[in-house]
């Protein structure tokens, strides 16, 4: 008895599943073949700018009394966009339908061609929700992949990358990482131990803002030599990377003792977990603040298995992001690594 109501449980929650996608798709295709219409309409008018207004407001008094309320001149602009931004019917049909008007009202406003088609593809593929999507474009999320002027190109590249074809793993690094939702105080300084706590206790966000392939394995992670015990903070697999990621924390300005702590972790994983079939162990430094003359003169400049990354615990202002992503670019500039600005 009780297999027979889970099967018609999960039977009647895929048939609402799909009824809800027939619905999405067409009403997506509605708003979307308005917004052609009213873009059409208005190239015959003479002057565009004052006979596309009335257009608007004309179909939104007619449409609200016809229909209730979603048809107001904003909705209207809206589907005008969403048109006139995927006019290209192959990527309404291959990529808008299989996201909510939701999602594709956030896509809208992102001005940039190749993170709007970013945000697009990801939120698809990564089920990314309404909320995550307009967070990670509030954060500049695909800006953040600092080490290619092409973000979409790095991922690419991780989803193709194996043991016989290197990757450069700088560039699948965030910089700097955007932790607004640990909701750390602001007025008063906090520990390692509870930045710690806060991460593990908003573990499926942070395993976000990380990026593709995380997995989360241990905390404080144990590690015997014949002659100590240490702790590694935090310890992630990158399925995609086929490698261990070791995280440590600190919470204030990097120093040079935190890079050798990394540097001798990291050394220490790879001879006493890694397996044959995986590849060098990952070490990242998160701290409050970069500095330059370290990242030059110590073995971060080298090491293609040691990095740090400044962490914003607080939503930054555009404006403050994207002088974030140019000091830490700056910083690899200075390194040799050649960047461009952010688009």
């Amino acid at each position: 008895m009780k297999t027979v109501v889970l099967d018609v449980i999960n039977i009647i929650d895929e048939g609402r599943k799909k009824a809800y996608q027939s619905i999405n798709a067409a009403m997506l295709e509605a708003y979307w073949l308005a917004g052609k219409r009213i873009v059409e309409e208005e190239l015959e008018g003479l002057d565009r700018a004052e006979y596309g207004k009335s257009i608007i407001k004309q179909l939104s008094e007619e449409l609200t009394a016809r229909f209730g309320k979603g048809y107001s001149s904003t909705n209207l602009y809206d589907f005008k966009k969403f048109y006139a931004t995927f006019s290209d019917e192959n990527i309404f049909r291959t990529l808008c339908g299989k996201l909510s008007w939701s999602h594709n009202r956030s896509i809208i406003r992102v001005l940039d061609t190749e993170a709007r088609l970013y945000y697009l593809k990801e939120a698809a593929e990564q089920n990314w929700s309404s909320r995550q999507l307009e967070r990670n474009i509030n954060t500049l999320y695909y800006q953040r992949l600092i080490s290619s002027q092409n973000p979409k190109v790095v991922e690419d590249e991780m989803l193709s990358h194996t043991k016989d074809t290197p990757f450069d793993t700088r560039d699948f690094i965030r910089n700097p990482s955007v932790l607004e939702f640990l909701d750390l105080p602001s007025h008063y300084s906090y520990t390692e131990k509870q930045l710690e706590q806060s991460l593990i206790n908003n573990l499926q966000q942070f395993l976000l803002e990380l990026g593709k392939g995380f997995a989360f394995v241990a905390r404080q992670k144990h590690i015997r030599t014949e002659a100590s015990d240490f702790f590694i903070d935090l310890v992630f697999y990158n399925y995609i990377l086929k490698c261990f990621v070791i995280i440590e924390l600190k919470t204030d300005k990097i120093t040079h003792q935190d890079i050798g702590q990394l540097d001798m972790y990291v050394k220490m994983f790879d001879d006493l977990e890694r397996k044959e079939s995986d590849n060098p162990t990952i070490g990242l430094l998160l701290c409050t603040q970069t500095d330059r003359t370290i990242a030059k003169y110590s073995v971060l400049n080298d090491s293609k298995q040691l990095f740090a990354t400044k962490y914003l615990p607080y939503l930054p202002t555009e404006d403050e992001l994207v002088a974030e992503i140019e000091r830490e670019k700056q910083v690899l500039r200075e390194q040799g690594v050649n960047y461009g600005k952010i688009k």
